[in-house]
């Protein structure tokens, strides 16, 4: 009478100890892995250190030179140059938000054909994630050097190197913040025989907006900086200026254009914080 119950009994201690087994295998297995990652990681380390020849010393016994450098060259800042950077410093807000409308409105197009849910066709997708990718992978200061050899010098050679700069990073984050939306509603808005800028308006837009908004002006913050930047390679802004400064080794002049930099960058911060909780 009891064999059918030690049966089950038994046959319940067998599955137990198999789940047990697996257990133990599936945590051996992703031990293993993460050992092999760390050594991986570990290898890649010291190639990269014997490969730039790093040595701790030498980063101890620089800091007397740059101590040097700070507090006798460098500061303290010739604030009687500030006027000369007013203009510089607006020219880089100029380029960077006209950077940041070219590179939004053509990411925002390619970022919708390159998304496989919101595109026309796959090759569209395809052709637009080739398209990005490739503007992607040149960055804004090469960007700067091509346009400054082909139009000139000026800010017109920074404002597109940092649009086309933009379309690579912003076309990238769109695809794929519309990749991660909920597919339910928009089968739910597409069932009901809306065409597809309706579906993109009604169910794509909604999930989309917080993600668009964010990177938009997070790349607004970049652009500031790149902006800076781009000047060393005569593409306009209070880049050019600084790199003026420093040709001539007027360092304490140059400190003030580091310090509008960072009063420039901590401005635009404060302000696309709060645009982004008023917008979002």
């Amino acid at each position: 009478m009891n064999l059918p119950l030690e049966e089950a009994l038994q046959q319940q201690s067998n599955k137990q100890q198999l789940q047990y087994e697996a257990y133990k295998s599936r945590k051996r297995s992703l031990l293993y892995n993460r050992y092999f990652i760390l050594g991986i990681l570990a290898i890649l380390v010291i190639w990269s250190w014997v490969g730039t020849k790093f040595h701790i010393m030498d980063l101890f016994s620089g800091f007397s030179n740059m101590a040097i450098f700070i507090f006798q060259d460098l500061l303290p800042p010739d604030f009687t140059t500030i006027p000369s950077f007013v203009g510089p410093i607006l020219e880089t807000l100029y380029m960077s938000y006209v950077g940041l409308l070219f590179s939004v409105t053509f990411s925002l197009f390619f970022g919708l054909m390159a998304a496989k849910n919101t595109t026309v066709h796959p090759a569209v997708a395809l052709v637009s994630r080739s398209f990005i990718a490739f503007l992607r992978s040149i960055p804004a200061m090469v960007w700067g050097i091509l346009l400054v050899a082909a139009i000139g010098l000026g800010p017109l050679a920074g404002t597109l190197a940092l649009g086309l700069s933009g379309i690579g990073i912003l076309g990238k984050a769109f695809a794929d913040l519309l990749e991660e939306i909920d597919e339910n509603q928009v089968n739910a808005v597409r069932a009901t025989g809306a065409n597809w800028f309706q579906v993109i308006g009604q169910a794509v837009w909604p999930q989309f907006k917080p993600g668009f908004v964010g990177w938009s002006l997070y790349k607004m913050d970049l652009n500031i900086r790149e902006a800076s930047v781009l000047g060393v390679v005569g593409a306009g802004g209070i880049g050019f200026a600084l790199e003026g400064s420093i040709s001539l080794f007027q360092y304490q002049q140059a400190s003030v254009g580091i310090l509008a930099i960072f009063a420039l960058i901590l401005v635009v911060e404060f302000i696309t914080a709060k645009l982004r909780e008023k917008i979002i």
